[in-house]
């Protein structure tokens, strides 16, 4: 899978997990970002990633992720 179709992929579940089809995902956006991107977003968003793409994230790796861009290279290096 290239990376845009990790970022069509990926859009659909941040639009599932944020309730929000007008969200846009670039490699910049941060929680600070998205309204209501708080802890419990997050382990549900990760979870929600880990399905779609039938990848796994380690502790160590998700803290490692500072942004989206930071999660779609994750996600496409494991594809």
């Amino acid at each position: 899978m290239e990376l845009p179709e990790v970022y069509s992929k990926l859009t659909h579940v941040f639009h599932e997990v944020f309730d929000d089809d007008a969200l846009i995902l670039s490699p910049t956006l941060t929680a600070h970002d998205v309204e209501g991107w708080d802890s419990l977003k997050n382990v549900r968003l990760l979870l929600s990633v880990e399905k779609a793409f039938g990848v796994r994230f380690s502790a160590a790796e998700a803290g490692t992720m500072k942004n989206v861009g930071d999660l779609a290279a994750s996600i496409h290096s494991k594809l």
